[in-house]
């Protein structure tokens, strides 16, 4: 029974995969549909998933990026907390343009104390808000050196005692740097919790906890990486490709009508 189901499972994602690469998982309703099925999603009225349906979404992102990475460059601990703390209300690209001379000359908390906060603010004043950045950068790394011995710690409440380090932050360095299965809700992982009904919530705290409670177990490791490279390049926020998606089928958002049925629908029931 176990193998049978198992290999109704692959033919569910195999069918979702091929749909997704012709682009013709789901269309989208006109635009005015779409800003009122958003709306309606802020407000918690999307329908929630099925645990059946919720592990067919995370086997399918699993089958399609098998070892998904986060996209901020870094060389070691301390570094990706540095571009962690860069990269709030700034994108990816932008603070890995900046970080490379940056980390040339400071990848270690040491390095950045001495390399001082005019000359950091000159390497980033690329990012947005790098006045305020650079002074966390070295408030942070001067903490770090006399409270933790340089090393960066692997507690959310020690992290969280940084400068410029919140919850968000916090969580991406547990999983990145220290391998716990956090999950960080950016504005990506938000709009999918809330669009797709997957995990609905009126902030990120609610989102992410209620993601801690329906993602497997054995998919929390990746899952906030999935989520977020799924919300930056396919669930985007002005029009989602729902075309291209791998989830189209179970995904609950009125704004788009899917031309695949529900993979094993009865299985999934």
């Amino acid at each position: 029974m176990a193998r049978k189901q198992t290999r109704a499972a692959a033919k569910r994602t195999a069918k979702a995969m091929r749909a997704a690469r012709r682009g013709k998982a789901a269309k989208l309703k006109k635009p005015s549909a779409q800003a009122r099925a958003d709306s309606k999603a802020l407000h918690g009225a999307t329908p929630p998933w099925s645990k059946s349906e919720i592990e067919e979404a995370f086997r399918r992102f699993q089958a399609a990026m098998p070892e998904p990475r986060g996209e901020l460059e870094h060389i070691n601990p301390f570094t990706l907390l540095v571009a962690v703390v860069l990269s709030a209300q700034a994108t990816d690209a932008g603070v890995n343009k900046a970080t490379p001379a940056l980390f040339a000359l400071a990848d270690t908390p040491e390095k950045m104390t001495r390399l001082g906060e005019a000359k950091v603010r000159d390497l980033i004043k690329t990012i947005g808000l790098y006045r305020t950045k650079a002074h966390n950068v070295i408030e942070l790394s001067r903490r770090l050196v006399a409270e933790h011995g340089s090393r960066v710690p692997n507690t959310r409440e020690a992290l969280e005692a940084l400068p410029g380090v919140g919850r968000k932050t916090a969580n991406v360095v547990l999983n990145i740097a220290f391998g716990e299965p956090t999950i960080a809700v950016d504005t990506h992982i938000f709009r999918i919790g809330n669009r797709t009904g997957l995990a609905p919530g009126k902030n990120p705290l609610e989102v992410e906890l209620k993601l801690l409670e329906v993602v497997p177990e054995h998919y929390r490791l990746h899952a906030h990486h999935w989520l977020i490279l799924h919300g930056r390049y396919t669930c985007v926020a002005r029009r989602p490709l729902c075309e291209k998606c791998v989830i189209a089928d179970l995904c609950r958002w009125p704004g788009k009508i899917t031309l695949m049925a529900p993979a094993g629908a009865a299985a999934l029931s």
